[in-house]
Formats: C-alpha cells, structure tokens, sequence
C-alpha cells in the first residue's frame, strides 16, 4: 500500500470514528426521554413530510456531484454520485469541516472511478460554491418575499431588502461571468475555470432547491409547535447555517439550535431542533456509515493502482 494511499486510509478511518464520537456526544446531550417526547408530540403528517424534505435535500446535494463531476469532465452514473454525495456529507455534516472530512471520502469513492486528484478537487471546490450560491439564493428570495424575518436580527425592512438584492445580484453576476467569461479565470492567488452557463444555472437552482428542502424539513417540524411561517424558519436557517460555517463547530452542534431559537423565540422550539437533528443529522449518518464501510469492501481498486501491483503481459508471459 503507497503511502499515499495509507494516509488517506488514516484520515477516512479518524473521521468515522470522529463521526460516531459526535453521535454518541449528541445522544448524551440530549437523553433519550427528551428525543422520544420530541418526536412522539410530532403529528404523523408532519413528521412524515419532515422526512420527505430531507431525503429530498440529500437528493438535490447528489446533483451537486452529478454536475461537478461534469464540471470536471469526467461525467459519472447518477448512482455513483449518489453514493458517493451521501457517504460523504452524511459524515461530514456531522463531523464538520465537510471540505476535509466529506471530501476525503469523495475522494475514496472518485479516485477509484479515475478521477484524478485535480479532478477531484474540481469537484469538491465546485460543490463549495454550489452551497454558497444556494445560501445566497434562499437567503435573497426569502427576505424580498418577506423582509419582516429579519427584524429579530435587529435589522430594519430597508436593510434586509438591500440584502436580499445584493445576494441575487451576486447569483445572477456569477451566471452572466459564466457566460462572457471563458476558460481560467485568476482570482488572488487561484485559478479557477468557469463552468458553461448551463452548469452555473444548475448549480444555483440545486443550492436553493436543497436548502429550501432542508428549511421545509424544520419547519414542518417547528409547524407542530407553534405558528412560525416557512420564510420565518428559513431566515433563521440560513442564518445558523452560516454561523454554524464560521464556527467550525461539527455538525453545528448548539449552533444551530441557538441561532434558530433566538429567532424564532418560542421555547417549545426545542423538541423541533431535537427532532430535526435526529431526522436530519443522526439518521442520515447511520446509514451513511454503513454504506461507506460496506462499500469499501466491494468497490475496485483504481486502474492506475491496479497497473502498478500487477505485472504488465509481457511480464506476465515471461513469468509464465
């Protein structure tokens, strides 16, 4: 085994065990009683619909690969980015630092499928800026349709529209660059290559579809305590997702819950956080777990390490 190869062993092995740590820690903060109460005084409807909207963000995050690997030019089955998008996030939504810890396990998944490391990093880097195109999209059209959300930040109409036109004017410069902007592009130190137009369409309209999804999944839960409106929920979301992205904190852990809680401001909220960190980040993670380390036994070595442990046939022939 290269060292290489070794090394990354090492660091997929650290964040599952750092994954399941972080389950366990949790499931310790909040005991068994809390999250069973949470989820029974959850009405089947919403508790049903919660779930519907998570599976379906998992999915929009899946076409986040399915069009970095395009990105990349090296177009994959959708059930191979499938597998891989989920193994990854499912962990690295937990674990945090998703770049490093969902990335090493796209990694495992890419490079077996000949994708080379530049390659690899196309995809990873092009599903970053999905998520902050997303971020910007949801945030932009939930204030213009209802700048109200923001006064519990303590910010006036005027301002949050401002917000909400700056972050869709950024979208919409991103896609426009994409179009008149053509091959590698410097920016400080990087160069970057601009996706088609197309792809930039996508990206945008994936981000806001999942974290529109991911919202819907909180709300529906949040429904079943009180009567905060979906834009409400999804100003605070996208709030405390980007606080949970400054923090570092894995999974967002108390993040999270703070941000949106002192939003919304109804303390019967908490058995919906409970609930939604269950539905959204525990449940996902054990099935991702198990997928990854079940899949790690099936899957093929990549041609190129393959070429180096086998002998060529003119080797071959001679041995024979």
């Amino acid at each position: 085994m290269s060292g290489k190869r070794l090394l990354l062993n090492l660091v997929i092995g650290a964040a599952s065990l750092a994954a399941l740590y972080l389950l366990y820690r949790a499931f310790q903060k909040y005991t068994w009683a809390d999250i069973f109460e949470s989820v029974q005084a959850l009405p089947w409807s919403n508790l049903g619909f919660s779930l519907l909207f998570c599976a379906g963000s998992y999915l929009s995050l899946s076409l986040f690969d399915a069009l970095g690997v395009r990105y990349a030019g090296k177009p994959l089955p959708f059930h191979r980015t499938l597998l891989a998008s989920f193994c990854g996030l499912s962990i690295g939504h937990t674990v945090g630092l998703a770049a490093l810890s969902s990335g090493a396990v796209r990694y495992r998944f890419y490079s077996r499928w000949g994708l080379s490391n530049e390659e690899i990093a196309k995809v990873i880097v092009f599903c970053g800026v999905t998520v902050g195109l997303g971020l910007a999209a949801l945030a932009g059209i939930g204030l213009l349709l209802r700048p109200q959300a923001a006064q519990a930040l303590g910010i006036g109409e005027g301002v949050a529209m401002t917000i909400a036109l700056t972050c869709l004017a950024a979208c919409a410069a991103y896609v426009v660059a994409s179009v008149f902007l053509r091959g590698s592009v410097r920016l400080w130190k990087w160069t970057v290559d601009m996706p088609d137009w197309r792809l930039a369409l996508g990206q945008i309209a994936v981000g806001t579809v999942n974290f529109a999804c991911v919202a819907a999944c909180l709300h529906q839960l949040m429904r079943a305590y009180g009567n905060a409106g979906y834009f409400d929920v999804a100003t605070a979301y996208v709030t405390g997702n980007v606080a949970t992205l400054i923090s570092h904190v894995p999974g967002g852990l108390g993040v999270l819950e703070a941000t949106v809680m002192h939003l919304i401001g109804e303390q019967k909220a908490i058995g919906a956080l409970i609930a939604f960190r269950v539905i959204y980040f525990f449940i996902p993670l054990a099935i991702g777990l198990v997928l990854f380390l079940t899949s790690s036994f099936y899957l093929r070595e990549p041609e190129e390490e393959r070429s180096e442990n086998q002998p060529s046939k003119r080797e071959a022939a001679v041995l024979n």
